[in-house]
């Protein structure tokens, strides 16, 4: 897609975040195959989150955060970020590009790459069936990122706060706001769905990605909407448990899972039935009534 550079960007936190994460230095830009995205642009080191919007020609009212993954690390700011916000637009929502705050990586290019591979190899991944992963705990180099998810939220509700603040400002109804996220963005739509800390949201969209981590799923949840491939070994079990635990609550929910796809596909094409998973999600919101 041909990117279509932000209406407004907005900081979140202008006299600077509630928390900080230590260790991060300055924001760096890069290109990286990621997954299934190739030479795909990224971000690391992110400390000052920002909101960029996007406005559509014919606005239907309904307006989608757009939350990329990374691993609390990196943001996959084109296939799982602006690619999305500019199908959104063409739809008629209004999408607003969150960048949110991450863990800090080393500055060198080098230095950075062989602390990405000590992380990668802590992890035992190929774990299928019945061992596959069922929960971020069960990743133990994990935990290290356990403050930068708590941030991730925190900069996620700040984000709706600001949209519903400001809603008739981009022609929406403050009521018709909701998120989507990829990856390490899906835990964080799923930990702002949990627990908003304000009303609820009007939808979320975790996609191969979220968990409960045992937590009760509110009377009020959203509806949930969410995908994932089967040969996604990271989160493949997880999104099923986190559908179960959405149903168990007697929430609306809607899941789809493809035999293939593997994890991080976001908007990347890669001639799989997987490509097409933006459209069923442009049902949803339909038959939710948000279009």
């Amino acid at each position: 897609m041909t990117e279509t550079p932000p209406d407004d960007v907005i900081r979140l936190w202008p006299e600077g975040p509630p928390t900080r994460l230590e260790g991060v230095g300055p924001e760096i830009t890069f290109s990286k195959p990621v997954g299934t995205a190739r030479s795909a642009t990224m971000l690391r080191n992110v400390s000052e989150p920002t909101l960029s919007v996007f406005r559509p020609e014919r606005p239907n009212g309904v307006g989608v955060i757009v939350c990329p993954g990374g691993g609390w690390r990196i943001l996959a700011m084109e296939h799982e970020g602006t690619d999305v916000a500019s199908w959104l637009t063409a739809e008629g929502y209004t999408a607003f590009l969150l960048k949110y705050r991450v863990h800090g990586t080393p500055q060198a290019p080098e230095d950075y790459e062989a602390w990405e591979q000590a992380l990668i190899s802590g992890i035992d991944m190929p774990q299928r069936g019945r061992r596959a992963l069922r929960g971020m705990d069960e990743v133990k180099p994990y935990g290290i990122f356990d403050a930068a998810r708590a941030a991730a939220a925190d900069d996620g509700r700040r984000a709706i706060a600001i949209v519903r603040e400001r809603a008739a400002e981009w022609g929406l109804s403050a009521d018709k706001v909701g998120m989507i996220g990829f990856s390490a963005g899906a835990f964080l739509v799923t930990d702002v769905a949990l627990d908003p800390r304000a009303a609820p949201l009007a939808f979320a969209a975790p996609i191969y990605g979220g968990e409960t981590q045992g937590r009760q799923v509110p009377e009020d949840a959203p509806p949930l909407f969410t995908v994932v491939a089967q040969d996604d070994i990271v989160a493949y079990r997880m999104v099923e448990r986190l559908y179960s635990n959405w149903t168990d609550a007697d929430r609306s929910a809607e899941m789809h899972v493809y035999r293939r796809g593997e994890h991080g596909f976001g908007m990347a094409k890669q001639g799989m039935p997987s490509d097409g998973w933006i459209n069923l999600f442009r049902d949803w919101l339909a038959d939710l009534g948000l279009s």
